[in-house]
């Protein structure tokens, strides 16, 4: 049929009958809501972060940070302690069944399911409610990893003692002469890994001050005592005398 004989032409519906300019919205109906982004938007960010750098910077230099003394890889009793925000981890792995043999759950299992769990949520809950009475899967989970957070943190919070972790941090001016060829004698034994480098202690006890005869200390060394065993000394007999000697003279 001819045009206009009765046949109605029907174009594709995802072209517009008018074609339009691309051209930007004009948004200077909307004074107050809008705003060029350059310099506008983008300076009043620079402005709030840098107000953000200065207040830290006081902050910094206001309150210095709780430095300790310097580490010792030797010291076998030192009990360090994470950052606040690994403390929940740090108390998890104080429990029975997630450290020493089943340390790997601790470590591993556990920390992966969490973090598991949270990578999947986005699969395991895909409806489009939003309110948490109607989002059982997500709220539950949610409320587990918090709950389970805030309890180990306090927990570990509560059960860290503070004041030897204080003490043992403590920064103290060392008075032992390392050149001293005693000290190179306990240098090179195992006497360090219990007694520290310090000689200030350990999982062994301090051997500064003890008041003990170099001839005592040199029984000890032989025979042990306590949690010492005997025959902790390997070295020959000259060497033995120098290290008791200098023990003996070590003051508090």
């Amino acid at each position: 049929m001819h045009r206009g004989k009765g046949m109605k032409f029907v174009g594709d519906s995802r072209v517009p009958a008018e074609r339009k300019p691309n051209i930007p919205k004009d948004y200077s109906e909307y004074p107050g809501k809008t705003e060029a982004f350059w310099p506008n938007f983008l300076l009043k960010e620079w402005m709030v972060g840098a107000v953000f750098l200065i207040g830290y910077l006081i902050l910094t230099i206001s309150h210095e940070s709780p430095l300790e003394r310097k580490a010792d890889p030797t010291d076998a009793g030192y009990i360090p302690l994470p950052d606040w925000y690994f403390l929940f981890l740090y108390q998890l792995l104080k429990y029975k069944y997630a450290a020493g043999d089943y340390v790997l759950i601790g470590t591993i299992v556990i920390p992966g399911l969490a973090f598991g769990a949270l990578l999947l949520a986005p699969w395991l809950d895909r409806g489009p409610e939003r309110r948490p009475s109607r989002r059982p899967v997500a709220t539950g989970l949610m409320l587990l990893a918090l709950i389970s957070i805030t309890y180990l943190t306090w927990e570990s919070v509560v059960t860290h003692d503070w004041e030897k972790a204080k003490e043992q941090g403590k920064i103290v001016e060392s008075n032992i002469d390392k050149n001293d060829p005693g000290y190179q004698v306990f240098k090179g034994q195992s006497c360090v890994g219990c007694h520290g480098s310090e000689l200030t202690g350990g999982t062994g006890p301090s051997l500064i001050g003890t008041g003990l005869k170099p001839e005592e200390i040199m029984k000890i060394a032989k025979e042990g005592k306590g949690a010492m065993p005997a025959n902790a000394y390997k070295g020959n007999e000259a060497d033995l005398k120098k290290l008791a000697t200098f023990i003996s003279k070590l003051e508090k």
